[in-house]
C-alpha cells in the first residue's frame, strides 16, 4: 500500500521575493522623484500661476518664451559656474593631494584641518564669504587696502565683472577637501615599485606625474570632475546668499533662474519649461557619468 505523498510547497521565485524586497526602495522614489518629475514636465504644457487656481493648456508656448527670453544667458552663466567651480577645486584638490602624499611633516594634523571647510554647511559657507567680499568692512578689501594693491574697496559682489569670479573663489573653498580626499586615497594605491623604476629609468617629478600618476589616477579623475560638473550645474544656495543671481542677472544660473520664475514671478508653467530643459542638459552628462563608471569597471 503506498503512502500519499504531500503537495509540494509553493514559495516566492528569487525574482519575486527580489521585487518584494525593492518595493520600499521603488515606492520612496516614485513618491520623491518621480511624481514630483512627471508633475513638473506636465505644468510646463500649461499656463498655470502659483496665486491664481487652475490652469490652461499651451503647448510648447512656455519653451518658446524661455527660449526667447533669457535663456541663452543663464544658459551661459551656467556653463561658466560649471567650468569655473569645478576646474578650480579640481587643481586645487589634486595639488594638496599630491602634497600630503609626500613626505611633509604634519601630514595628518593638515588632513584633518584641510576638511574642515567640506563639514560646513553650504549656507554658513555663503555667509563667512559674504563678509570676507564685503565692500565696506570686508576682509579681502581690508588686506587689499591695507597692502597698497587697491587705492579705493571693490565691490566684489556688486560688479558684473567680479561677482561670479567671487562665487566661483567661495564655491572652491568649499569643494576642494572632498577632491582632495578622493585622490589621495588614489594616490596611495599607486605601487610604490612604479615610482621607484621611473626615478631608476631617470624620470624627473614632471615626467613620473605625466606616466604614472596621471594614467593612474585618470579613472578617479574623470569621474570627480563628472561629479562636480553635475552638482555645479544644480547648485543654488551659495549662488543665492552671495548675488542673489545679480548684478543685472550676471551670475544667474539654472538653478536660481527656475526659482526666481516659480516663487517670484509667480509662473509655474515658464519654471517648469526652464526646469526641462535643465534636466535634458543634467541627463546628457549622466548618461557620460554612466558610461565612464562602466568602462572603468570592465578595466
Amino acid at each position: 500500500m503506498t503512502t500519499p505523498t504531500a503537495p509540494a510547497r509553493r514559495g516566492l521565485s528569487d525574482g519575486a521575493f527580489g521585487l518584494l524586497l525593492t518595493l520600499p526602495a521603488l515606492a520612496l522614489f516614485g513618491a520623491v522623484v518621480l511624481y514630483p518629475l512627471i508633475g513638473a514636465l506636465t505644468t510646463s504644457v500649461f499656463a498655470q500661476s502659483l496665486v491664481v487656481p487652475g490652469r490652461t493648456f499651451v503647448g510648447l508656448d512656455n519653451f518658446r518664451a524661455v527660449l526667447d527670453g533669457e535663456f541663452w544667458s543663464i544658459m551661459r552663466n551656467t556653463i561658466v559656474y560649471t567650468i569655473g567651480s569645478t576646474v578650480a577645486p579640481v587643481v586645487v584638490g589634486f595639488a594638496l593631494a599630491l602634497a600630503l602624499n609626500s613626505r611633509i611633516r604634519g601630514r595628518s594634523v593638515l588632513r584633518g584641518l584641510f576638511l574642515f571647510p567640506w563639514v560646513i554647511p553650504g549656507v554658513v559657507v555663503s555667509f563667512v564669504w559674504l563678509w570676507i567680499f564685503n565692500a565696506n568692512y570686508g576682509l579681502l578689501n581690508g588686506i587689499l587696502v591695507g597692502l597698497g594693491v587697491v587705492d579705493d574697496p571693490i565691490t566684489w559682489l556688486g560688479d558684473p565683472g567680479t561677482a561670479m569670479a567671487a562665487i566661483i573663489i567661495a564655491k572652491t573653498w568649499a569643494s576642494f577637501p572632498w577632491i582632495m580626499v578622493m585622490l589621495l586615497a588614489g594616490l596611495q594605491t599607486i605601487p610604490a615599485t612604479l615610482t621607484e623604476a621611473a626615478s631608476l629609468d631617470g624620470a624627473g617629478p614632471v615626467a613620473r606625474f605625466r606616466h604614472v600618476t596621471l594614467p593612474h589616477l585618470r579613472g578617479i579623475l574623470g569621474i570627480v570632475v563628472l561629479l562636480e560638473v553635475i552638482w555645479n550645474l544644480q547648485h543654488f544656495d551659495m549662488i543665492y546668499v552671495l548675488t542673489g543671481g545679480g548684478p543685472a542677472g550676471s551670475t544667474t544660473t539654472f538653478a536660481v533662474a527656475v526659482y526666481d520664475t516659480a516663487f517670484k514671478g509667480f509662473d509655474l508653467g515658464k519654471a517648469s519649461a526652464l526646469g526641462a530643459l535643465w534636466l535634458v542638459l543634467i541627463m546628457a552628462l549622466v548618461v557620460v557619468y554612466v558610461r565612464i563608471s562602466e568602462r572603468g569597471e570592465q578595466a
